[in-house]
């Protein structure tokens, strides 16, 4: 669904890129995240897939379309709901949805559906700029489905919300995505893309460190630790050995022989701790 190769940006266009040689493919079905602090080239890359930015360097294909020359039917299979929201404020949010979808030349859904799905049944007709800023953000959220988009572009869909509210985009985005939409997820909350993605981008300063899935960077940069908790004496004691050092498995295999557990459990590095680990940078 998306291909980049060799892509550049430079906002001065001289040789102070914010983006550098960056290339990647993303499959049609897959939810891909695109991972990195502020100011790495996140937005900048996503302003190009999406035609808001002009394609200066690189070859770049979304959705069956080169960004070079981009065509209106290349927007009816995409759909963008972005972090900072930019409804009507003077519109009402069934205004503002009915406004939106007469910009597609394909089906829309129903305004009320889509209010329903995030959450804002009952508010159609109070003007969005008397919404909280959450209740903008899934305003903003439910605009970037009304066309049925089949490649989705999400830039931080959760922030800014409860974790009630959040639980519940976070199940929408699996369930498009259980029904075949492409998703395209910018964020630098490696915890939303931990639970989401199939596979990752880590991008710093513009370049991308590495592309794999979540489960894959675990095996290869995190530690290989259980924790575990057994009764010694009456006395509860939890001690962590390494799966992998030859002293350790046999201490491990002594104590599952010889003692009462409690609890068992595998440790695995998160995905912000191999962040810093690949790239040396806070994701701040």
């Amino acid at each position: 669904m998306i291909t980049v190769k060799n892509l550049y940006h430079s906002y001065n266009k001289d040789d102070n890129f914010a983006v550098k040689d960056v290339s990647f493919k993303v499959k049609k079905g897959e939810i891909f995240g695109f991972l990195g602090p502020s100011g790495a080239g996140k937005s900048t890359t996503q302003g190009i897939l999406t035609g808001l930015l002009k394609l200066q360097k690189g070859n770049v294909s979304v959705a069956g379309y080169d960004v070079k020359e981009i065509k209106q039917k290349m927007f009816n299979k995409i759909g963008m709901s972005f972090e900072q929201s930019n409804v009507y404020s003077k519109l009402t949010a069934k205004e503002n949805l009915e406004f939106y979808r007469k910009l597609f030349d394909v089906e829309t859904y129903k305004p009320e559906e889509l209010l329903k799905l995030v959450g804002l049944e009952g508010k159609e007709n109070i003007k969005a700029g008397e919404f909280s800023k959450g209740m903008k953000h899934r305003l903003t959220f439910a605009r970037s489905m009304i066309n049925n988009p089949e490649l989705w572009f999400l830039d931080e869909p959760t922030t800014g919300l409860d974790p009630a509210i959040a639980s519940q985009i976070k199940d929408i985005i699996k369930q498009k995505n259980a029904n075949g939409v492409t998703i395209f997820l910018t964020t630098h909350n490696m915890f939303i893309a931990d639970e989401l993605c199939d596979r990752v981008a880590f991008i710093v300063d513009g370049e991308i460190k590495l592309i794999d899935s979540p489960k894959n960077l675990k095996l290869q940069y995190g530690d290989n630790l259980i924790d575990v908790e057994y009764i010694n004496n009456g006395e509860s004691i939890i001690e962590t050995y390494s799966t992998v050092l030859e002293k350790d498995k046999k201490t491990l295999k002594n104590i599952i022989d010889n003692y009462e557990i409690q609890t068992m459990h595998t440790k695995e590095a998160t995905l912000e701790e191999i962040f810093i680990k690949v790239t040396g940078r806070e994701l701040i």
